[in-house]
Formats: structure tokens, sequence, C-alpha cells
């Protein structure tokens, strides 16, 4: 890579030879009026394995990109009206105050951000506001079973389904392989979305046909059986279960929390300057 840049050096150094009469300092690979690009600033640019010759190509190709915005920023300043340059700078500054002020924050709240959520507080958010939370679509709890009709052990399996012991549930998850697909968890909700995916003879118009709670509800196609067993079932517009919802609440109250915190430490920051004068307001009329 050192080889790599006294050859950059020199190529550079004989076109400013060429253009100006005169060669770059050492280490200084180009200059636009008082701007200089040193050989710092393009290390790491070129990965390792690439030749020389594109080594010299991706680098120069970097020179002159930096050139055109140094030369088009001087000409923009040269240019551009003093009110314009006035309402740029002004958003310059806002953002470069934007940028500290979030970065000094995320410090604050790193050091002090308490960030466990136990179930007691999941409960006591959601008792307060699960008015807020209603499906967006209908929510079921659910478990199915898809069998080859050629399958020998197709009787079985689905007596074993049909009557869900523990015994009978133990059955089947050991064959499983047995299954084309399955769903044995039915103690979490799903929405109907996955359900429609997974089982596209389940549709929005005949769902309630088929979702039928407490029952086992048996369907055929040319090639397969599928037996769908459903525990409970929410409709849309209702309020969301608790279990549904938890990783969203704890998301939202965690976000409260830093919320207030990020509050606590304006109000703060600004008492304590009003307190010892470096914050003042003119009262005189």
């Amino acid at each position: 890579m050192k080889l790599l840049f006294k050859l950059i050096v020199l190529f550079f150094g004989f076109i400013s030879c060429d253009k100006s009469g005169s060669n770059l300092d050492s280490g200084v690979l180009a200059v636009v009026s008082n701007s200089k690009l040193y050989q710092d600033d393009i290390k790491g640019l070129v990965s390792a394995g690439v030749s020389k010759k594109d080594s010299i190509i991706i680098v120069k190709d970097f020179i002159d990109r930096w050139a055109s915005q140094k030369l088009l920023f001087d000409a923009a300043e040269r240019n551009l009206t003093d009110e314009k340059q006035a309402e740029l700078n002004k958003l310059v500054d806002q953002y470069k105050n934007d940028l500290y002020t979030k970065a000094y924050i995320e410090q604050l709240i790193f050091k002090s951000f308490d960030t466990l959520v136990i179930d007691e507080d999941i409960i006591e958010y959601y008792n307060k506001n699960k008015e807020n939370f209603k499906t967006n679509v209908p929510l079921v709890k659910m478990s199915y079973i898809q069998i080859n009709k050629n399958n020998p052990k197709s009787q079985l399996l689905s007596s074993k389904f049909a009557n869900s012991s523990k015994i009978n549930k133990a059955f089947l998850k050991e064959n499983a392989i047995e299954l084309k697909s399955y769903a044995f968890n039915d103690s979490i909700w799903i929405d109907m979305n996955q359900v429609y995916e997974k089982l596209p003879f389940i549709t929005m118009d005949n769902k309630e046909k088929y979702l039928v709670t407490g029952k086992t509800i048996k369907y055929e196609d040319e090639t397969d059986i599928y037996l769908v067993k459903t525990s409970n079932f929410i409709a849309k517009n209702q309020v969301t279960p608790l279990q549904y919802i938890k990783p969203t609440l704890q998301n939202v109250i965690l976000n409260n929390r830093k919320t207030a915190l990020i509050n606590k430490f304006k109000k703060d920051i600004t008492a304590d300057a009003l307190k010892d004068g470096t914050y003042q307001i003119n009262t005189k009329k």
C-alpha cells in the first residue's frame, strides 16, 4: 500500500507540474483553493488484493469527486445571495445543534435508563389502556394437521388429533414426519392472515365454517386431509389479548419512560441554568 501511495503521489505530481509548474507538498494528493486532500484522508479506500491499476483508478475517481464537491461549494459561496447563505447557515447550525443534543441525550439515557419491564408493569398498563388496543384482524388460537390421503397411518393420525390428550399430542409430535404440515401450539394467538396463508381453503367468507371453538373440523381435497381444531377466536375490532400485544406494550412502556426521562433532563437543565444565571429571561416590559 505504501508503494501504491508513492505511485499515486508521483502520478498526481506530474499532473500538477504540467498544469501549474509546481509540485504538491509531500503527502498532499490534491488542492482546490485553500482545501487540501491528504493521503491519510483516503486510508482504507482501496481493499486489499486490488491491483495497482484498479487502485489508481479508484483513488483518482475519489479525488475527482472530492475536487468537484469543493469546486461546487466554492462556486456556491461566490454566487448564492447573502440572504440564501444566511438561510442555509441557520439550517446547518440547527442540524449541528440537533446532532449534538441527540448524542448528549442518548449518552445521559444510556447511563440512567431503566430497561427492565416486569410483568406487573405490563399488566397495569394494559388494564389502564386496553380499550386503545383493538384487533386489526381476527385472532385465533388453533392447531391443525395436513395428511396425505395415501398415508397408511392417516386414520390413526386423524384419531390422535381429534382426541387431544397429552399422550396423543406427544404421539403426533413424535410422528410429525408423517404429516405434510402442522401446527400443534394452540396456546398462542395468531392473526388470521397467517391462517389464510397456511390453509388456503379457509377464507374471509367461510372462516366461521372451519373455525369452530371446541370442535375438530375436517376438510379434504384431491390429495390431502386437513383437520383443524380451534380453542379460541376473537373478531376484528375487539380488545386485543394481553398475550398477543405483550411485546408491543413492553416497547410502549420503554418509549414512555424514555420520553419522560428526556423531558426531565430538559426541565432540570433549564431550572439549573435559571438558578445559576446561565439562562436569564428579560421580564422588563
